[in-house]
């Protein structure tokens, strides 16, 4: 069956309907006859899609960094709360520092005299017998050195070495020169005194005996850690 349409422009039943067609960009090109405008309008439409996609890569790279920057800042309330207790930490320590050094100060002054009598009484050779032990100086201590002006302490404050310097002098008499010479000897060789040297000594008589009365002059120091040996005060009882 033929049907034939008489009316030119209305379309048919079969032909009615919505048709999407492209332009035909041949006959547009074709119709162009400035070049310039043509490289324009290329140009136009490069620089507007490299600027969507640079600002489609922006944006993607924003939320990237943003992502990045959340999970900085979580970490850097981690740390700061971590740096804030060893910062308290640091001060605690130091407070204890500097009361371990008052301390120490302290007791090492107080021990002098005992250790003074202990090791003369342990070098006191037989048939020796001392009249007075004087002293000559008092008991110092060392101050800390300072630190350079501006510059940071990187830890606790140094604690000053306990430095006493005590100077005595022993008044004694012997009837052996041997004794004499063995207590000089052994008081040199403890590792409390310092400085020992025969002052004077003399031959008198005492009780129509001859006898040999002698001076020695020795300074304190505090001895090697090595020397040092500590005690419980109170022992449990069985």
């Amino acid at each position: 069956m033929i049907e034939v349409n008489l009316l030119p422009g209305r379309p048919t039943e079969k032909s009615a309907g919505l048709k999407l067609r492209l332009p035909d960009f041949r006959a547009m090109l074709s119709n162009v006859t400035n070049p310039w405008l043509l490289a324009a309008c290329a140009a136009w439409i490069l620089v507007l899609g490299g600027g969507l996609a640079l600002f489609v890569t922006s944006r993607t790279r924003l939320a990237v960094l943003n992502s990045r920057l959340e999970a900085v800042r979580t970490e850097k309330r981690r740390y700061d709360a971590v740096i804030a207790q060893k910062r308290q930490s640091e001060r605690m320590r130091d407070s204890l520092a500097a009361e371990i050094g008052i301390i120490r100060s302290i007791d090492g002054a107080r021990y002098i005299w005992p250790h003074i009598l202990d090791q003369v009484a342990k070098a006191l050779p037989p048939y020796t017998w001392l009249t007075t032990l004087t002293v000559q100086g008092s008991t110092q201590s060392a101050p800390a050195p300072a630190p350079p002006q501006g510059a940071q302490p990187a830890g606790p404050p140094p604690t000053a070495p306990i430095a006493s310097v005590v100077s005595f002098q022993i008044t004694g008499s012997t009837v052996d020169i041997q004794a004499y010479t063995t207590f000089l000897r052994q008081l040199a060789a403890s590792p409390w005194f310092t400085d020992v040297f025969p002052a004077s000594s003399q031959t008198v008589v005492d009780q129509d005996r001859p006898v040999t009365a002698f001076t020695i002059a020795a300074r304190f120091r505090v001895a090697d850690s090595v020397y040092m040996h500590t005690v419980p005060l109170t022992q449990p009882l069985r």
